[in-house]
């Protein structure tokens, strides 16, 4: 009771609002997301996310070896397949020697030590752009997931520490950790994008991999049949569940800042690890709005990035990290 009670004094100082603090950010935090190209001497920079790249195998060595040095402990890979190599089935995901096999090959020889985690989805493969295979108008789940969990295999036989399925479709999970324990990959850990909205946010990210669906005949224009409703909130938890008991390792929640009602109510759940993926379009809106000068850039970037921690993310895989990384340097 006031004025017994003043709460500000717990405010009054640097030093007494530090050691009072609920939450703070720290390198071990983050998964750094990287987009791979095929070619050489390749570093190009995404337009619709500035200060970011697509890096040739070649230059990502230099990058993660980067990563490392900052303390930063874990990569989440995303490949730019050649259009020549696209098709339906999502063909080239599975080849021992494409490019997702190389870049976790390369990475690892790179930095042994660094995390490795992959994307699990056809979408880069997928002539139409879809996470699963189309037929008469309708992405496959059954199929599709057959398919996944050989990706997943291709990947741990590559040496990924976790593959990490973006796909959306049901039951997927339990047919990739049954198809690694049957290959004796028991140490492959599976991060599941268990809540993954049909947001607005992914635009930049789909440029990055020009992996947006294609509008032709046949082909569903979005993909709402397999990502959740925005206007959801109970499903996220029947989902993230039946993750968990497929043998998920980590879930995610993706977005993060429109949906921290989501990594709440999971937090409150769960007790399995929680990952944000905070996305294209939140990095993309900060840049632009501080390029113009109308916000100020660390201090809202580390104010989101708290705000994801303080609902309960236990990861948060972030286009800043690197910016955060060398802002917590001492």
């Amino acid at each position: 009771m006031y004025p017994y009670n003043r709460y500000r004094r717990l405010r009054s100082s640097e030093a007494i609002r530090s050691l009072v603090s609920e939450n703070a950010l720290s390198v071990n935090d983050f998964i750094v997301p990287l987009f791979i190209v095929e070619g050489e001497n390749i570093k190009e920079e995404i337009n619709s996310m500035p200060n970011y790249y697509r890096y040739s195998l070649d230059l990502v060595e230099e990058e993660v070896k980067e990563i490392w040095s900052l303390g930063l402990k874990s990569v989440l890979l995303f490949v730019k397949a050649d259009e020549n190599k696209k098709d339906n089935l999502g063909t080239e995901a599975l080849n021992p020697d494409g490019l997702m096999q190389r870049a976790i090959k390369t990475i690892k020889k790179a930095v042994p030590e660094i995390l490795v985690m992959t994307d699990v989805a056809l979408d880069p493969f997928s002539s139409v752009g879809h996470d699963g295979i189309v037929k008469n108008g309708e992405i496959v789940n059954d199929e599709t997931a057959e398919v996944l969990a050989e990706m997943a295999l291709s990947h741990a036989q590559a040496g990924a520490d976790f593959v990490a399925p973006s796909d959306m479709m049901d039951g997927r999970i339990l047919k990739m950790r049954t198809k690694l324990e049957q290959e004796g990959f028991y140490n492959t850990g599976i991060m599941s994008y268990s809540a993954k909205y049909a947001s607005a946010f992914y635009g930049p990210f789909r440029d990055a991999l020009d992996s947006a669906p294609v509008n032709v005949k046949d082909v569903p224009k979005d993909k709402k049949t397999y990502q959740m409703n925005p206007a959801n909130r109970k499903e996220a938890i029947s989902e993230t569940l039946a993750d968990i008991e497929e043998g998920a390792d980590i879930v995610m929640v993706k977005p993060g800042l429109c949906y921290l009602d989501i990594v709440r109510d999971l937090a409150n759940t769960i007790d399995v690890p929680i990952a944000v993926y905070q996305v294209s379009g939140e990095y993309a809106m900060l840049k632009a709005a501080a390029e113009k000068g109308w916000l100020d850039h660390d201090a809202v970037m580390l104010e989101q990035l708290t705000a994801i921690k303080r609902a309960g993310a236990s990861l948060i895989a972030s286009y800043f990290a690197k910016d955060v990384a060398k802002l917590l340097k001492p």
